[in-house]
């Protein structure tokens, strides 16, 4: 709680002095009563529902906000009695000359005493990601997955007890946030009713859902409570609110838990792919955000995995590689390219070429023939767990005859014109090898059926 929830009005004594508000009574600005942070991470867009008690008296108040130093956006300020709407009134906004960054709400109230208010405003400079740790099981059938959101605050702000929510989506703004906050003069008014034109586009089309959202109150969950996480869906956007509050002051970051740690079943794949990856074996994990999974009550949000591997009964483990991982919506499979695979060795040689079945032309010219390949691929698994290998080789063009292939190749099938596919299962320690041929229709071979 600094630069700007501390710009109290202390120029009552000045202004009292010069008789500047005579009958108009100045309202020191109270500390938080709660305060909860709903971050927009796709566009640096926080929204900001403060919670405060303020003491009025009857008739005119006056009410000073400054943002100095920080990322708040003062177009966006509104200002809401949460019990009495009817008896507490917004009349006017005003910017004190060669100030740039406070302005002095006149507020006209039926009562007198204490009134719950709610201040609502955008800002930016606060930020989260989403990141996850993956520990498989020494048979590699399944792994504990855990999810954190890091949450940062670079806003210039402190925010203590602050309730936090997360939204998964991409919006669009018409402003910037940062670039309002350092405007030079503030502008509009930013009453309770009324949204400035040139406002966000974010905060007018979330006019309804805030109707929604903010009637409730907030969850008084003691910190030291185990923390969960409520997902619910807005629109196209999803919302996590996670439970209880948390202090998170300027310039920190601070890692918060996205879901209760769940064992999910995995498939792990090791890819031979020269077109895509080169001459290297490409380790891929498998898993689908869905119930049989024990996952598929929300989407998982972009993140990077890190997956270990338990390597013994006390549980320790070992590295075995990241993956960034784009939104997974509920309902589709995630793939985790881990990189390079370690244990794993996949081999092709060419073993003989020849050509044959020529074609002449009418000068006795070569104007076709046939090239036969023939290619032994050797597939080693040094690790101690069985492996499924998944072995590509390209086609030099469509124009082939019928492919013959021998030896342990597992499952083939053609992917498509260009490609074929050998799928393998090895066991701990083992080396299996297969070989395929195949002709290719050069010239006017291509021709004949």
């Amino acid at each position: 709680m600094r630069k700007w929830t501390a710009s109290l009005l202390l120029l009552s004594a000045i202004c009292l002095a010069r008789g500047a508000w005579a009958g108009i009574n100045l309202v020191t600005l109270p500390d938080r009563d709660s305060v909860q942070l709903t971050i927009y991470n796709s566009a640096d867009l926080t929204l900001v529902r403060e919670v405060r008690k303020l003491t009025l008296q009857k008739g005119l108040n006056k009410l000073s906000f400054g943002w100095a130093n920080t990322l708040i956006d003062p177009t966006s300020l509104r200002l809401r009695a949460v019990d009495r709407p009817d008896a507490v009134d917004l009349i006017d906004v005003s910017y004190p000359p060669r100030i740039n960054s406070e302005a002095v709400w006149t507020v006209r109230s039926k009562i007198e005493g204490e009134v719950l208010v709610e201040i609502m405003f955008f800002t930016s400079g606060i930020s989260w990601r989403a990141f996850y740790m993956a520990t498989l099981s020494q048979d590699e059938k399944d792994m504990l997955l855990e999810g954190y959101v890091r949450v940062s605050n670079n806003s210039g702000e402190d925010y203590a007890n602050a309730q936090t929510r997360l939204i998964v989506g991409t919006i669009n703004l018409l402003d910037r946030i940062a670039e309002l906050a350092r405007r030079r003069e503030p502008w509009g008014r930013p009453d309770m009713y009324q949204v400035p034109l040139a406002a966000p586009m974010a905060m007018r089309a979330m006019a309804k859902t805030e109707e929604m959202e903010f009637g409730v109150a907030f969850d008084a969950v003691g910190a030291m409570a185990p923390k969960e996480i409520i997902k619910e869906g807005l629109s196209e956007y999803f919302l996590y609110t996670i439970e209880g509050t948390e202090t998170i002051p300027d310039k920190w970051s601070k890692r918060l838990p996205s879901f209760t740690p769940v064992r999910v079943p995995v498939v792990n794949l090791y890819r031979y792919d020269e077109e895509r990856y080169g001459p290297q074996v490409i380790r891929l994990l498998y898993f689908k955000n869905d119930k049989k999974h024990k996952l598929g009550d929300t989407p998982l949000p972009d993140g990077q995995f890190k997956v270990y591997r338990s390597v013994d009964k006390e549980q320790h483990v070992s590295y075995e590689g990241q993956s960034f991982s784009k939104y997974i919506p509920v309902e589709q499979e995630a793939e985790l390219n881990l990189g390079t695979a370690r244990g794993v060795r996949v081999e092709p040689k060419l073993m003989k070429t020849q050509t044959l079945n020529y074609l002449f032309n009418n000068k006795k010219n070569i104007a076709g023939y046939d090239e036969k390949q023939e290619w032994k691929v050797e597939v080693e698994n040094y690790r101690d767990v069985p492996i499924r290998v998944e072995v590509f080789r390209p086609l030099r063009h469509q124009f082939v005859d019928e492919i013959k292939y021998a030896g342990d190749y597992g499952k083939y099938d053609r992917q498509d014109i260009m490609r074929l596919r050998f799928v393998l299962e090895i066991p701990p320690n083992t080396k299996k090898a297969f070989t395929y041929e195949v002709v290719y229709r050069e010239g006017e071979r291509r021709d004949v059926q």
